[in-house]
Parts: structure tokens; C-alpha cells; sequence
């Protein structure tokens, strides 16, 4: 089942492109977050209700609370570092770009969360890698 939300991912991440691309021209590149990010809190809290999940926030630990901070602001930093280079960039090469972030989260968890990283996981992310400098050189 995590593949069919992972492939989900990936396909609303594309559309997230190229709907960002046309609806960021003429505008600046930080308002388009912010309002982007309004329209993501909204349906978040809708799906928090819809599912009945809203009693949970009181059983949150501290350390998982200051951990989803730190994710929000990470996400934040990188939507406006996206945003700014859809605006002034081509999305063909802006995206593959911002894909480095699957070599750089496989890194990462490999220092942090010691998950396990194998001579596949070294050959896709030269494959991940080699793609991107094609595609942006």
C-alpha cells in the first residue's frame, strides 16, 4: 500500500509543477507560497477531521512535536527555494534539480536513522544523479 500513496506522491509532485509554473507567472515568487501553503493547511485540517484524527494532537510527545516543527520548516525553506526557481528557471530543469533530494535523503538516512544503504541504493543515486547532469547540462 505505501507504493500507491508513494506513486501518488510522485504524480500530484508533477502536476505540482507544471500547475505552479503557469499560475506563478506574474506573480511574486513568495506570495505563490504562502498561498499554496494556505490551500495545503486547509485540506490537511479537512483530512485531520474527515478521519477523526484531530484527538491525537494531545498524545503527541515533545521531542515528535519539535521534530514536525523542524519538518515544517524545512518543507517551508524548501518550497520557497523551489517556487523562486520555477519562476526563473525552466521546470524541465528545475525539477530534475530539486530530485536530488532523493540522493541526498538516502544519505542522510544512512547517517542519522542507519538505514540500510546497499550497491543498489549506491547505483541508483549515481543513475539519479548522471540523469540530472543531463537533463540541466
Amino acid at each position: 500500500m505505501w507504493f500507491v500513496f508513494a506513486l501518488g506522491s510522485a504524480v500530484f509532485a508533477a502536476l505540482t509543477s507544471i500547475l505552479a509554473k503557469v499560475g506563478i507567472e506574474g506573480v511574486d515568487s513568495n506570495l505563490a507560497t504562502a498561498l499554496r501553503t494556505m490551500v495545503v493547511v486547509v485540506m490537511a485540517w479537512v483530512m485531520v477531521f474527515l478521519t477523526g484524527a484531530q484527538g491525537g494532537i494531545t498524545s503527541i510527545s515533545r521531542r515528535s512535536f519539535l521534530f514536525l516543527i523542524l519538518s515544517g520548516l524545512a518543507t517551508g525553506a524548501s518550497w520557497l527555494c523551489y517556487y523562486r526557481a520555477l519562476q526563473i528557471g525552466q521546470v524541465s530543469r528545475v525539477v530534475p534539480v530539486d530530485k536530488l533530494s532523493v540522493i541526498i535523503t538516502l544519505v542522510l538516512a544512512f547517517l542519522f536513522l542507519h538505514e540500510e544503504f546497499t550497491l543498489k541504493s549506491l547505483i541508483g543515486c549515481l543513475m539519479i544523479g548522471g540523469g540530472t547532469l543531463l537533463m540541466v547540462l
